[in-house]
């Protein structure tokens, strides 16, 4: 079962000795960052600073920083888990028999758990201390300055909440948030994401639009707000999936909008159309720094928080980061919609590395020739696997988390005069390398076997791969400890 809030996991991560105390005064500029970076890193444990310079709430760090980590804040064994799930629900086959109705039966039962439930106030703890006008001091929470050439103390994991003016579909997403002033909050909300959407559609229409940002969430909140979701599914009741029970919901005290009934701090105000402020530069997840830009600036009117709250934050920079772990989760538990998209596909991976939308390697059973440039751009074309700038297919028989194995596949199996694609797309919007915002140049790399379809005319066609013979490979298997090797 996932964890109802985050200081129930930080406890349990406690009891098993993956949690560190930090009781010693740490400055948040620029000393935990160093701090958390060098953790991290070395894949160590979860941080929970318990004396942040000039704030009085502790700051858990690195609490998602390896994969067992948060297997376990969602309850769950591997990712494989919720793969498979979602596998089972979009199987399309009619059921068949009473075993069929009995499994179909529970399909839909197990569904009654996902939607959001609304509790009380009064069963709301992130609501027992509630803060407006002058009470409102954003300095008192501990935003970080990370790199040297940030340009302010940001705010990295706050879930933003807004909803469409239009359609009142609503949008949990994850920005960094840069700390203005007491009241200011800079919102980097990037060109492909559905807030700024919301914010161009309240524009339009002459309105202010409401948003709210929790801090301290559930641990699947948090994770389903960093989750790539088509901007029609709710990010929370994909949390309810991923958790099997409903996430408890409470109505926000100044604006129309629900946030989790369990989170530890939550900030609520009004965005004024075309209320900008510059924001950045920020030490980025891509390693390198964002520039400075116009981003929307969000005056909050509200503070509503725990007696005793606590805060979670994130550093992100050149990788290995906490990025890690919730991007390869992403990765496994989307597959089974990726392949829905682009059944070619048998599996898929997403270098860190690469940020997770740099690259991805794909492997497919090759049936046809140009089979590899027909999945190549059905990839550029699926939601925001778009964003993929390297693309590199190799057959079915690579394992495509085997980085060693995909490099002698594209190192070796390419003839780049014939099997390089090159075109142009669109980019994220913090690609450095591209020489505009938004779009540039993207490749895929064909490092299939080569069929005489494709003019691989060569005397003997395809050469075969070196293997072992079968027999000898067992009998020095058998014989290995005579050797003393």
């Amino acid at each position: 079962m996932a964890y109802d809030d985050l200081r129930s996991f930080l406890r349990a991560l406690e009891r098993d000795g993956e949690l560190k105390r930090i009781k010693v005064e740490v400055d948040p500029y620029l000393e935990v960052g160093e701090i958390v970076d060098r953790v991290q890193k070395a894949k160590g444990p979860a941080l929970l600073f318990e004396n942040v310079k000039g704030s009085a709430m502790p700051l858990a760090m690195n609490v998602f920083g390896t994969e067992r980590r948060l297997a376990k804040a969602l309850g769950l064994k591997s990712p494989e888990e919720i793969a498979e799930k979602i596998a089972g629900l979009l199987k399309p086959e009619l059921p068949h028999g009473f075993t069929g109705v009995r499994d179909a039966f529970g399909k839909l039962a197990s569904m009654t758990h996902v939607p959001p439930r609304k509790v009380k106030p009064t069963e709301a703890p992130v609501q027992e201390v509630v803060l407006t006008g002058d009470q409102v001091d954003l300095e008192q929470l501990p935003a970080l300055f990370s790199w040297p050439k940030d340009g302010g103390s940001f705010f990295n994991l706050g879930l933003t909440h807004t909803k469409d003016p239009d359609s009142g579909v609503r949008n949990l997403g994850l920005y960094r948030l840069q700390r203005h002033d007491r009241r200011t909050i800079g919102m980097h909300w990037q060109i492909h994401k559905d807030s700024r959407n919301h914010a161009a559609v309240a524009a339009r229409r002459g309105e202010r639009l409401p948003v709210a940002i929790a801090f301290g969430c559930p641990p699947v909140v948090t994770y389903a707000a960093t989750a790539p979701l088509p901007g029609d599914i709710d990010e929370y009741l994909f949390a309810g999936f991923v958790a099997g029970e409903r996430v408890k919901m409470v109505d926000c005290k100044t604006v129309p909008l629900q946030v989790p009934a369990d989170a530890e701090v939550v900030l609520e105000g009004w965005l004024e159309p075309d209320q900008l402020l510059p924001e950045g530069p920020f030490g980025d997840h891509t390693g390198f720094y964002t520039p400075q830009e116009p981003f929307p600036a969000l005056t909050i009117d509200c503070v509503t928080m725990r007696r005793r709250p606590l805060l979670q934050s994130i550093v992100v920079g050149r990788p290995p980061t906490e990025d890690g772990p919730l991007g390869k989760f992403t990765e496994r538990f989307f597959l089974p919609l990726l392949k829905v998209i682009v059944p070619d596909i048998v599996d898929y991976d997403l270098p860190e590395a690469g940020g997770f939308h740099n690259c991805v390697i794909v492997s497919i059973d090759k049936k046809y020739p140009k089979h590899a440039q027909k999945v190549m751009h059905a990839i550029w074309g699926a939601h925001m696997m778009s964003l993929t700038k390297l693309i590199v297919v190799v057959d079915a028989d690579c394992d495509v988390h085997d980085y060693q194995e995909v490099a002698w596949r594209a190192l070796g199996n390419v003839d780049y005069s014939r099997d390089l694609s090159v075109v142009e797309g669109p980019v994220d919007h913090l690609d450095h390398a591209s020489y505009q915002k938004f779009w540039g140049g993207k490749a895929g790399i064909d490092a299939t076997r080569k069929l005489p379809e494709e003019g691989y005319t060569r005397d003997g066609g395809w050469p075969e791969m070196i293997t072992s013979d079968p027999a000898t490979a067992a009998k020095v298997t058998e014989r290995w400890k005579e050797y003393g090797l």
